[in-house]
């Protein structure tokens, strides 16, 4: 049945300005594999994150482009392998540029920890840490991304 599923691992965020988006994601030093002027592309564990200028991704897809109203529409989950490393990668983020909407603190709603922040253009990543092995979610993160 896996092998039937399709491979959903590649996010393209519309930037509005292309150029201080693709920076700050060179500041986070996540390691850029790809840059033709209008499309970057950043190698993560187990998904690439693609930046294309907004406008040009509405005309490929036939829709209009979305006025950002400037709150939370969806995440982007990070897992990160320990609780110190929620903090330092919120730190690093943040150090980028990143605006921290929620700090590092212990997990409400699993147990672990957790943080939110957003890149300047208010795409929003949740950083977690779930010290729960058996849980499903945690489980199939893993195994999509390999590990």
């Amino acid at each position: 049945m896996a092998d039937q599923l399709p491979l959903a691992n590649l996010i393209t965020l519309g930037a509005r300005d292309f150029d201080a988006l693709r920076d700050f994601y060179r500041r986070v030093g996540w390691p850029q594999v790809m840059d033709d002027g209008e499309f970057a592309v950043f190698e993560l564990r187990g998904i690439v994150l693609a930046l294309f200028p907004l406008a040009k991704l509405a005309d490929d897809g036939n829709a209009a482009p979305e006025p950002c109203a400037g709150g939370i529409r969806f995440t982007i989950g990070i897992q990160v392998d320990s609780a110190d490393e929620v903090d330092r990668l919120t730190d690093q983020m943040r150090a980028a540029g990143a605006r921290v909407t929620k700090e590092p603190v212990d997990a409400e709603f699993f147990t672990g920890r957790s943080a939110y922040v957003c890149d300047p253009e208010s795409n929003y990543f949740e950083i977690v840490w779930a010290d729960m092995p058996d849980n499903p979610v945690v489980i199939a993160a893993r195994r999509a991304a390999g590990l």
